[in-house]
């Protein structure tokens, strides 16, 4: 296979070096139509391929939490998009081989792909295999006419096409399908962007969106004939007003041995001068009017720095990593430490470089963050963590993965 993807990438690059403005209008849309396909056809190999990783755990046996995380690494992908191919991989994988055929010709797209497998299960477990056959091909036709919005549209009637004897009793079964399907895909994910604000984006099921809009819409109301917000930024105060009034009722589950909080930190003398400006535990900077105005809101739990702005070691001697010394030890990390996870604080144990029972220390000095899964591979693997010289940890990686055991640290949680 390898040699026949380098020949494939070797003909790619010819094509790149090529000149569209010499092609006629018959060609350039002949030429544009050939590369659609040739893309369809190179993501059924690509899609064969991550199935085969993922079946053999490769991620795992990397260090990687999951494979969705090792091809966001591997390939530079979202998180959502790898989970999205990996879930396409072994729906083609399990289903009826025409969808992957038909993929493999450039006859559908991957995002039709997508639809016919979710339509053909429908299919399979109301009618059987024969119907759901059948379906496939009027599935696999409808796509040479209809963009996958409006296929998945018709997909919901295809009973009707090839079993129309079981569409009228089958039809609540594909609406508690989708629901399924909704519930499935519900989500919400925060970006942070370069200066450390958050992108909320994200797809609510009907119960929870009712709910959102219970509570957002009227908070959300213009505060008078002269309010200048928008209605963006009216519902961006709302949804701050709500988190605001969460944090008061005191009754958030705790997170790392916590209670629900904001940490700000900021440096002894300014402190002493009403404050000054301030930074959360998540990195990012707050104005001197923020701190202020937080200050009227809720306790603020200082964090004190010394003249270089090293988080100082508030630990004692003692087994858990709670209270002051857990707040300077996501000061420093961030989140888990381990080389190319993004898992934040609230998700991470803090762990023992030296483990307490052999005489380790319960000290900023003898801690790193992890998460879950990275705490037990550090335990379990051959992975080894160390400080370096500048106080932050690095991980010396095990001689199979890199012989020359270069130490790695993750980048994911780096502060400036």
């Amino acid at each position: 296979m390898m040699e026949e993807l380098a020949q494939a990438e070797a003909a790619v690059a010819v094509c790149v070096d090529a000149a569209p403005w010499a092609l006629g209008e018959h060609d350039l849309v002949a030429a544009l139509d050939a590369t659609h396909r040739l893309e369809q056809r190179l993501a059924a190999v690509k899609l064969a391929l991550v199935r085969e990783l993922d079946g053999r755990g490769t991620a795992a046996a990397q260090g990687a939490s999951s494979t969705a995380v090792w091809l966001r690494d591997r390939l530079r992908l979202t998180v959502p998009a790898a989970r999205r191919l990996i879930d396409l991989a072994a729906a083609l994988d399990a289903g009826p081989p025409g969808v992957r055929a038909a993929l493999a010709d450039g006859d559908i797209s991957v995002e039709q792909a997508r639809v016919i497998g979710d339509a053909v299960g429908t299919v399979h477990a109301a009618a059987g295999a024969e119907a759901a056959d059948k379906a496939v091909s009027v599935l696999v036709e409808w796509a040479g006419q209809f963009e996958p919005t409006l296929l998945r549209k018709l997909g919901t009637r295809i009973l009707d096409h090839v079993a129309p004897e079981v569409a009228e009793t089958t039809a609540r079964s594909a609406l508690e399908a989708e629901a399924r399907r909704a519930d499935r895909n519900r989500h919400v994910t925060l970006s942070e962007l370069p200066d450390g604000r958050l992108r909320l984006t994200g797809s609510l099921d009907a119960e929870a969106a009712g709910l959102l809009r219970a509570a957002i819409d009227p908070l959300t109301a213009p505060s008078g004939p002269d309010d200048p917000r928008s209605p963006g930024q009216r519902r961006h105060d709302a949804l701050a007003d709500i988190c605001r009034l969460a944090l008061r009722t005191n009754e958030l589950p705790e997170h790392g041995g916590e209670p629900a909080q904001i940490v700000v930190t900021t440096g002894f003398d300014a402190l002493a001068r009403q404050f000054d400006a301030g930074t959360l535990d998540t990195g990012l900077r707050l104005t001197p009017e923020s701190v202020r105005r937080l200050a009227c809101d809720a306790a603020i739990l200082p964090a004190v720095l010394g003249g270089a702005g090293q988080v100082l070691d508030v630990g004692r001697q003692r087994r858990l990593i709670t209270g002051p010394l857990r707040r300077a030890l996501v000061l420093r990390d961030g989140g888990c430490a381990f080389p190319g996870c993004d898992r934040p604080p609230r998700w991470c144990d803090a762990h023992h470089i030296r483990h307490w029972a052999d005489g380790g220390n319960t000290s900023l000095a003898n801690s790193v963050l992890l998460c879950a899964h990275h705490h037990r591979h550090l335990h379990h693997g051959d992975w080894a963590v160390r400080l370096g010289g500048d106080g932050h940890p690095e991980f010396v990686p095990p001689a199979w993965l890199d012989p020359d055991r270069l130490p790695r640290r993750n980048q994911y949680h780096r502060r400036t």
